[in-house]
């Protein structure tokens, strides 16, 4: 079905790079990848594969920060990105399913084209030939993640059982758009100025103003100002410090800008998506209103089933609500069949 095909260059028996312990394995390979906006070009794809060999496998990806270090484990460590979704006793349990993580295309920063959410989609198609799996038991997308499940479920529809798309449309809104066409410019004016980095941290800083909610931000720095150097500072200013910091510390522009741009490229046809299909909005969501996804679960049809959670963490809710997060996913994930 891709107007796009991948073509696996090579994946020997034990690929280079690989880390492994009994449950854990962390590898790399070569595709050859016709890209939308691009041509073909030469990628290479990084991934974790944690669980037991034989189990049914749920793919999980998250935002446009995420990595394929979904959860510490033996083999791997250090915190993963959605640390509080993975663990015994929870639908996402290495005992009893096996969980892919990957890098999304572009996020290494090599490669500067405009990046497809369908060309993420063939990637991800790419990578299950290689390993071995020819379908998912689910795949579980939050934000850019549900985008890329969204293509991944029309484009290559055998691959995968069943789709939960969390705060991830089937097309981008206008208002959230604007927001991250101002973060670009954050960073082009840092370049233009020589301070890049500056520029990176300032964009971060305006995506977690629309991440949260002002009941999130009322309730943490509800402090008066104060005046420091001459200059009055507000109560939220160190939190927006830190989180600058912290993403330019693990983040290249290129890979930023380009994957913010995907976002804005994304555009499908509900109907079109041939999978079951879960989708998980939060009221007050201000990048990914509800209406946009009452829309595409009815543009889904029958295949299409909708929950709603009012949080205050808005578009964060997936990593921060993570007991309702999880229960939803226990429910969603036996609609195809207990990986138990």
């Amino acid at each position: 079905m891709s107007l796009a095909t991948a073509a696996l260059l090579q994946f020997p028996a034990t690929p280079a790079g690989v880390s492994t312990d009994a449950d854990a394995v962390r590898g790399e390979l070569d595709v050859r990848l016709v890209m939308r906006h691009a041509g073909a070009r030469l990628l290479r794809l990084r991934y974790e594969l944690v669980g037991a060999a034989g189990a049914p496998v749920v793919l999980v990806a998250g935002g446009i920060s995420a990595h394929r270090h979904i959860a510490a484990n033996a083999g791997f460590g250090e915190k993963g990105w959605a640390e509080g979704l993975v663990g015994t006793g929870r639908a996402l349990d290495p005992g009893r399913c096996r969980l892919l993580g990957l890098d999304f295309v572009g996020a290494d920063g090599e490669l500067d084209v405009p990046i497809d959410t369908a060309d993420q989609a063939d990637a991800v198609a790419a990578l299950l030939d290689a390993l071995k799996i020819e379908r998912l038991h689910g795949f579980v997308g939050y934000s850019y993640g549900a985008l890329v499940g969204q293509q991944l479920a029309i484009r290559h529809p055998h691959r995968l059982a069943i789709l939960v798309a969390a705060s991830g449309a089937h097309r981008p809104h206008p208002y959230a758009s604007a927001w991250r066409a101002l973060q670009r410019r954050a960073v082009a004016l840092g370049q233009l100025q020589c301070a890049e980095a500056h520029g990176l941290a300032l964009a971060r800083q305006f995506a977690m103003l629309s991440y949260r909610t002002p009941e999130e931000f009322g309730e943490r720095f509800d402090a008066a100002p104060e005046v420091v150097n001459g200059r009055v500072r507000v109560a939220a200013e160190d939190y927006l410090d830190a989180v600058g910091a912290q993403y330019v510390a693990r983040t290249r522009v290129d890979a930023y800008l380009r994957l913010s741009e995907s976002i804005d490229l994304h555009r499908v046809d509900p109907a079109a998506i041939a999978v079951p299909t879960l989708v998980i909005a939060v009221e007050g969501d201000r990048l990914v209103p509800l209406s946009d996804l009452v829309a595409l679960v009815e543009g889904l049809g029958p295949r299409g089933s909708l929950r709603v959670l009012r949080s205050p963490y808005g578009h964060d809710a997936f990593l921060k609500e993570t007991d309702r997060i999880d229960a939803i996913l226990a429910n969603a994930l036996r609609l195809s069949g207990d990986p138990a």
